[in-house]
């Protein structure tokens, strides 16, 4: 399912108690989403005689886990009561101690999984450990949604590679600009303030170097209208630099948002006068076709613990995406306009029959003020 999840009310539209304090669960780790990488999302209720006597949320790495916070907080009401957490406790020492000791330290009941950890360090021995010292464990409690927050960490730490979702805004007829470059606006409000909220809970953004001179888009997120704390690492990839120093992305530097271009040219003039903008640039070698080597460039970003890479344009970035196999989701907002003629939305090789098509999974869409919102993943071949 898509990482930026439909909400459980559109899914199921009654939930049972412990479908409750789950989602009251998953509610406390979205509040950190995008912000704590290179670790997952974790959110944590405790529940005694019906009531909720602890909360807590991941914040960061290196911050005390949701266990821990939600055992602190309920104290010696923690005893006999029941833990909703929505991954799998941890049982190792990372850069802070295992949360199944804690829970077993703190007298838990009962503890309601949502999804296990796909982390080979984690993966299944948090529940074994706690069963083994007499607590009950029951597993899937609303899996999907959970499993859907921390899709990114799933993806990061089993492959190493970054969960990349390609976000198109594309008219009824495919196309997301005139013939002109005209794209202001091809979405509503609605659809546009969705995205921002997206933003916010993403490590990083990436666009092509057309964009940059076709759109100057500033790329930070501003759920609102205002900027948010959290910012994504703004990245362009540019095969030449010809990019506009006057650029938005280059005339003020935000420290919370950094930007990075990623090339193959050398041209020492063009790399200098970026940097002097406050602009990181990292030269990596070109790919089969010249062009920097979209393979290389998740290589990259994994170094830095990128987990969640939002791709917003153009064309030629989506269709490289999509043609090397290197995407997860597909997240399009379809207008309801007609263009008639403009600028497809990936730019694809072409195929001469239907058995040839890209294979893509339908997972789930929505209306989205005047909108629609479309969710796809990978298909099978």
């Amino acid at each position: 399912m898509s990482p930026f999840s439909f909400s459980i009310d559109q899914t199921r539209q009654t939930l049972s108690e412990v479908e409750r304090f789950m989602a009251l669960a998953l509610s406390e780790a979205r509040q950190a989403e995008g912000r704590t990488r290179p670790n997952p999302c974790v959110g944590v209720v405790i529940v005694q005689g019906g009531e909720i006597v602890g909360r807590g949320f991941h914040a960061r790495a290196g911050a005390p886990h949701a266990e821990i916070i939600a055992l602190r907080q309920a104290g010696a009401r923690a005893r006999g009561a029941d833990l909703y957490s929505t991954l799998e406790p941890c049982d190792h020492q990372g850069r802070t101690p295992p949360c199944t000791q804690a829970i077993l330290d703190a007298g838990i009941a009962r503890v309601f999984v949502g999804c296990a950890d796909a982390n080979p360090r984690v993966s299944g021995r948090g529940i074994e450990r706690l069963r083994a010292n007499g607590v009950e464990v029951v597993c899937d409690v609303l899996r999907q949604a959970c499993a859907d927050l921390n899709a990114p960490f799933f993806k990061f730490i089993t492959q190493h590679r970054p969960l990349v979702t390609l976000k198109v805004a594309a008219t009824a007829d495919g196309k997301i600009a005139t013939r002109s470059g005209d794209s202001r606006w091809v979405t509503g409000k609605a659809a546009r303030a969705l995205t921002h909220d997206w933003r916010a809970r993403v490590d990083a953004i990436l666009v092509g170097g057309n964009t940059v001179r076709r759109d100057d888009p500033e790329l930070t997120a501003r759920p609102g209208g205002a900027r948010a704390e959290h910012q994504p690492l703004r990245v362009v990839l540019s095969a030449s630099l010809d990019l506009p120093l006057e650029a938005k992305l280059f005339r003020e530097q935000l420290p919370n948002a950094p930007v990075l271009v990623v090339t193959t040219c050398e041209d020492r003039a063009s790399i200098e006068a970026l940097r002097g903008r406050g602009v990181e640039v990292q030269v990596l070698g070109p790919g089969a076709d010249a062009r920097v080597s979209l393979a290389d460039l998740l290589d990259l970003l994994a170094a830095r613990d990128v987990m969640h890479l939002l791709v917003e344009g153009g064309a030629g970035l989506f269709g490289g995406f999509i043609e090397q196999g290197l995407f997860d989701r597909i997240e399009l907002f379809i207008a309801p306009k007609l263009l008639g003629d403009g600028l497809s939305w990936a730019a694809l090789a072409p195929r001469d029959a239907m058995s040839t098509a890209i294979p893509l999974e339908l997972e789930g869409m929505e209306r989205v003020g005047e909108d629609a919102r479309l969710a796809f993943g990978r298909g099978c071949v």
